[in-house]
């Protein structure tokens, strides 16, 4: 048996003060710990109701309530005719919401919006996640088979279909067509965390592996009108991407080239690669494939770009370590990884001069630099 070091004992210690029944009652009325306790029970019980909590946010969502609220403050009665609701039932879902500030009551008995309800419609980024999270539900109802079983199979593993499928580069368009659909309304939020901590301006050539249908690119070019693009992805996504290039005025310095990162070549030319949220969806191996793919596109002290959720990212704790953690578990591929697990990848494929620069909104991804040794 391993023996108990000091901080151990001393942390068995603290647990059983804590799961005492006659501490937590001498807790909760004793003057000096009172308001410690209560807010520790508020704790302990927004995480057994977080799941009420999310459900309630689908349903505002999904009812496009934070649409009807936006012109103005409505009455319950409009509401439940505008949401197709019973009155009864629509009074129900106002107060669970406005217990949650998504929406708030106002002047002559209305309701508007609350200040995370105003904050949800100004992100639609976040409200296209909120709506895909019906899979997630379904894929957590028995979360102890999730946990027994490999993973994967389920709905989640489903829709994102290039991480199920042995032959991805053959996928149709309608069956790339929803995930990168979420990842378009997605995308426009990570550029707005990397431009903000990177700045493009040495950059000549960006190759954007995984783009998707080119949404990062676009954002990033709008704001470097002399940046020549490369975006790499499945042919059925790459095409969506040259549909986006055609439609915004792009076609001239951005490019759309259809493949897969595992089996194929990635394009030359780039003096900088990003990786925009594609790491985590994959498996060790299937990184370093893609990472040295990445290597050998580059010129020498060429240039690499993570934007990543990073386990362990202070503020950002529990979005790798739980959230993305089953998620990805769910889906069958992938993993949430510290910087420095990323760091050794990274360095095992070639690049050094590794940084880690954490953006403003590490919940959504912080970003990591490398240079392609020599």
């Amino acid at each position: 048996m391993i023996p108990l070091s000091f901080s151990d004992r001393l942390l068995g210690l603290r647990d059983s003060i804590l799961s005492n029944p006659r501490f937590q009652r001498f807790a909760a009325i004793f003057p000096l710990t009172r308001g410690v306790a209560r807010r520790r029970a508020g704790v302990m019980f927004d995480l057994v109701a977080g799941f009420v909590y999310s459900q309630v946010l689908f349903a505002c969502v999904q009812l496009k309530l934070f649409d009807h609220l936006a012109a103005g403050p409505l009455s319950a009665e409009d509401l439940a005719l505008r949401l197709s609701l019973p009155l009864d039932s629509t009074r129900l879902l106002l107060d669970a919401a406005e217990s949650l500030q998504l929406v708030q009551r106002r002047s002559q008995g209305r309701y508007g919006l609350g200040q995370l309800g105003a904050e949800l419609r100004g992100n639609q980024s976040v409200t296209a996640l909120v709506e895909h999270h019906a899979l997630l539900y379904r894929d957590l109802q028995d979360p102890i088979a999730l946990l027994r079983g490999p993973g994967g199979g389920g709905e989640l593993a489903a829709y994102w279909a290039y991480a199920r499928d042995g032959q991805a580069a053959d996928l149709s368009g309608a069956a790339v067509a929803p995930y990168t659909a979420l990842m378009a309304a997605s995308q426009p939020m990570i550029a707005v965390e990397v431009l903000h901590v990177y700045s493009f301006r040495d950059c000549r050539c960006l190759l954007d592996v995984g783009g998707g249908d080119g949404a990062f690119l676009a954002a990033v070019a709008a704001q470097l009108p002399e940046l020549h693009c490369i975006l790499f992805d499945l042919p059925a996504v790459a095409a969506k991407a040259a549909e986006r290039f055609r439609s915004s005025g792009l076609s001239a310095r951005a490019t759309a080239v259809g493949g897969s990162f595992l089996t194929d070549p990635l394009p030359q030319g780039a003096d900088l690669v990003s990786l925009v949220r594609v790491l985590h969806d994959h498996d060790d191996a299937e990184v370093m494939t893609l990472l040295r793919a990445v290597h050998q596109a580059l010129p020498d002290n060429g240039k690499l770009l993570v934007a990543e959720p990073i386990a362990g990212t202070s503020g950002a704790e529990s979005m790798a370590g739980a959230y993305f953690a089953f998620y990805l578990r769910a889906m069958g591929s992938g993993k949430a990884r510290s910087f420095e697990r990323l760091r050794d990848l990274l360095e095992q494929a070639g690049f050094g001069e590794i940084q880690l620069r954490p953006g403003p909104m590490p919940l959504v991804a912080s970003i990591i630099t490398a240079v392609k040794r020599q």
